[in-house]
């Protein structure tokens, strides 16, 4: 069971929003490379970053930041937010990145996400998220009528490495996961799932162990780093128990 801190970037600091609306926003730091490094000293075997600018804007923002986190760390890095073009892949993975998250345009540009799984195998990542079972594109700012469960059958067929399923209610509210949707959309791919949003107590690494057998490879955690409310190396003792 992977558990992968997550860190947000937002005008080049390390951030947390609640429900992913850019109007509330709560800073953690304003140096991500020494976060990052933290994650890795007290465990991490992975690390997540989102440009949540990039998110945004369609287009990499905080680029020399992810470039400067791959850079200082020996472990597996993640990155999402605006990639939507190859030669921004190609510069990520040249950068050390190891996987590159692509999120709104796997949706909208199907094609996209099958030429870049056989341009770059066993690099592309598919993060999609959902409300009441629908995708949600642009931030979070759009609701599809995209059943979840289909498009990651889609993602799947192209052959992504892994999908990220957030569930967007949950996200950033110290919630709890979204057990049962994370169960199903796990139960109908082969392809790894990864639990996002909610993840906020050593109960839900529990939660998460119960679905491995279902699917679920692991979880990107946030907000509930960053308060104090879940002490990562007791997480990380569970997930490898």
């Amino acid at each position: 069971m992977l558990l992968i801190p997550a860190i947000d970037l937002k005008g080049g600091q390390c951030v947390r929003l609640r429900q992913g609306r850019m109007d509330d926003v709560t800073v953690f730091s304003d140096d991500p490379v020494t976060v990052a490094r933290r994650w890795a000293d007290e465990g991490a075997e992975r690390v997540h970053i989102v440009d949540l600018d990039g998110a945004v804007k369609g287009t990499p923002v905080n680029i020399e930041v992810v470039e400067a986190i791959a850079g200082a760390l020996k472990i597996p890095v993640q990155v999402g937010g605006g990639i939507r073009d190859e030669e921004t892949v190609q510069r990520y993975l040249n950068a050390g990145v190891q996987y590159v998250i692509i999120g709104t345009k796997a949706v909208n540009a199907p094609h996209f996400l099958h030429d870049l799984c056989l341009e770059f195998p066993r690099h592309i990542i598919v993060s999609l998220d959902a409300k009441d079972g629908r995708v949600a594109l642009n931030g979070w700012a759009k609701l599809t009528g995209h059943d979840v469960i289909e498009t990651a059958v889609h993602c799947e067929r192209d052959g992504v490495e892994a999908i990220i399923y957030t569930d967007i209610a949950k996200d950033g509210m110290m919630q709890g996961f979204n057990v049962e949707s994370t169960r199903a959309l796990a139960r109908a791919l082969k392809t790894p799932v990864l639990a996002s949003g909610g993840v906020s107590s050593l109960d839900d690494i529990r939660r998460l162990k119960e679905l491995e057998a279902d699917g679920v490879a692991g979880a990107v955690i946030g907000r509930a780093l960053y308060q104090g409310d879940l002490d990562f190396k007791e997480a990380v003792k569970i997930a490898r128990s």
